[in-house]
């Protein structure tokens, strides 16, 4: 599961990780399909709703546009819930909770700059981070 921010590096050119994570992207596409969700599809298309120029760069790493699952809204509300009690502050689970529970029932890796929250929360996922 490729995170938002490894995208969002990818084509920012003032972006000091791009050059890594582009080297990522190839490196992990070339070991083994590489996943978005619906929420990370539509975080990117924030602020630019341009899904001709998105699906483009998608396409260049064959990804799949996997679905989220039903199974893990119980595992990100838990880990909301976890949140909640370590004093956190927002009301709505955010876009890594359902990002973390996908990859978490999925058994797949995460492809991510930030890998803080997802360890805390998703203590199993394996995480590729610098």
């Amino acid at each position: 599961m490729v995170d938002t921010n490894i995208w969002v590096d990818c084509v920012d050119d003032g972006s000091a990780w791009q050059d890594w994570a582009v080297e990522q992207l190839q490196q992990c596409s070339e070991r083994s399909p590489l996943h978005i969700n619906i929420v990370i599809y539509a975080e990117l298309l924030v602020p630019r709703p341009d899904v001709r120029a998105l699906d483009a760069l998608l396409d260049v790493y064959d990804t799949l546009r996997s679905a989220l699952p039903w199974s893990c809204a119980a595992l990100a509300a838990g880990a909301f819930s976890l949140y909640r009690q370590r004093g956190g502050a927002r009301l709505r689970p955010m876009p890594d909770f359902y990002i973390g529970a996908h990859a978490a029932v999925a058994n797949l890796s995460v492809l991510t700059r930030d890998p803080a929250g997802y360890a805390s929360y998703f203590p199993r996922l394996k995480l590729l981070a610098p």
